[in-house]
């Protein structure tokens, strides 16, 4: 029977465990410094807001860890070694292994301005970081977030729970300009300012400014404003969580170098999730993915190998999906903020301004690549079969209305977008064809 060790308790980490634990009677140990149990990362905002409780984003039960023999401690690691094959604990204390799985995850990245340490200065990644944000914002009459991606919309919307208000500093002239098209990226834009958000594009900050005890008192922007606030939430990124890492042996650059199964460069060790850094991604994909859904299927890939499967790790086709206050967001596949060579677009905006649908196609044989979907709710796994298949644009519009997932009395817009497409190719138009019932609708998504 081996030793299995895993470092870190987050979806990567613990969806590995549990597929050990389906292959196979090895020994499981999951070490994090963070939490006690495994929890749903991205419903920390949801404990603060006090639509949930801390015990309701622990997916599973207490004693489903003693049921299925997997092991968990708390507790810092302080360094690993590879030759002896043994990990050292905070408290000195050294555990063997037979293999290793890094599942470090990230951290926030801070970049050296004056002032990013004083009291009241945090990001949310964390369990520590919601109980932070629990402190900080007690009592505060001004925050300010610097950094335009989710994390940023995310401490907002929080805040503005609790009555706060909210500076929102952006670097950039619109939100996510580099990866979001211009129609989308202005409506999220709108939707912020909607909402009561002192929301500022194209601001830098400078510095943060303290008071005598240490605790931040102001943002200083590079334009030379001055605002005044007692939190301030540094949501600029994340990176690797891999510096304990760096001088021992294991090969890094931004991440932990990994091959097309997910090992490291040391026998036995292997690297998945936000630490790891695939040495071959697939074309037009980054080497590091930080998101949920790839850390679920590192975690499943990394067990199978490690149980005797010779499986790849294929990054697949892209999803990911988010919510900027009750704006619902969905991408499957390539949609950059410009078509890539080869490719057009279809877009359609609701005269609200509130709701839209994109898709990209190549131009050469109207093969769909991407959705990009605001406002409206598709089915993940009918537009990832059309995707995977490669469906021409038209057969794609015809069918459309199966992908729709919202409740059947929403009304439908996929007929718009057809409408749309219609104009711009009088000569070949397509009509869409009602919906059917879910057994058609997986039919349809399986069909040759």
């Amino acid at each position: 029977m081996r030793k299995i060790v895993i470092l870190g308790n987050g979806i990567a980490g613990i969806t590995a465990a549990r597929h050990i634990r389906k292959r196979s009677d090895d020994e499981i140990l999951v070490i994090s410094a963070e939490t006690d149990h495994f929890f749903s990362r991205t419903a920390l905002m949801y404990v603060y807001m006090g639509h949930m409780t801390k015990e309701h984003i622990k997916p599973y039960e207490d004693h489903f860890w003693e049921q299925n023999r997997i092991r968990l401690l708390r507790a810092y690691v302080r360094r690993v070694d590879f030759e002896a094959k043994s990990l050292e604990i905070e408290n000195g204390t050294r555990i063997l292994y037979d293999e290793l799985i890094l599942a470090t995850g990230s951290k926030p990245n801070r970049f050296g301005w004056p002032g990013q340490d004083l009291d009241g200065v945090q990001s949310l990644y964390s369990m520590q970081d919601l109980d932070l944000m629990e402190t900080n914002s007690r009592g505060i009459e001004r925050a300010v977030i610097v950094g335009g991606g989710l994390i940023g919309i995310e401490m907002t919307e929080m805040l503005l729970t609790r009555n706060i208000p909210v500076t929102f500093l952006v670097r950039e002239d619109s939100w996510m300009k580099r990866i979001t098209p211009p129609e989308e990226s202005q409506m999220i834009n709108r939707h912020i300012r909607e909402h009561g958000v002192d929301f500022r594009l194209g601001t830098e900050l400078e510095e943060i400014l303290g008071d005598d005890s240490g605790r931040v008192r102001a943002a200083v922007t590079k334009d030379g404003d001055t605002i005044p606030c007692g939190l301030l939430g540094l949501t600029v990124g994340v990176s690797p969580n891999v510096e304990f890492l760096r001088d021992s042996g294991l090969e890094i650059e931004r991440g932990i170098l990994v091959d097309g199964h997910l090992r490291t460069n040391q026998p036995h060790v292997w690297a998945i999730g936000d630490c790891a850094q695939l040495r071959d991604p697939a074309p037009g994909r980054p080497p590091i993915e930080a998101v949920w859904y790839v850390g679920r299927a590192m975690g499943e890939v990394a067990a199978r190998n490690l149980c005797g499967e010779a499986l790849p790790y294929r990054q697949g086709i892209w999803f990911n999906s988010a919510k900027f206050f009750d704006l619902e967001w969905q991408v499957y596949g390539t949609v950059p903020a410009q078509p890539r060579e080869g490719e057009e677009t279809l877009f359609w905006e609701h005269e609200s301004g509130k709701k839209s649908l994109r898709i990209n196609y190549r131009s050469e044989d109207l093969a769909v690549v991407g959705f990009n979907v605001m406002g409206i709710r598709y089915r993940h796994e009918l537009c990832h079969q059309w995707l995977e298949d490669e469906r021409p644009l038209p057969w794609v519009l015809e069918n459309l209305g199966a992908a729709n997932f919202d409740p059947e009395f929403f009304r439908q817009h996929e007929s718009d977008l057809v409408a749309t497409y219609n104009q711009r190719h009088p000569d070949r138009p397509v009509k869409l064809k009602r919906r059917r019932g879910l057994r058609h609708l997986l039919q349809l998504g399986r069909a040759s």
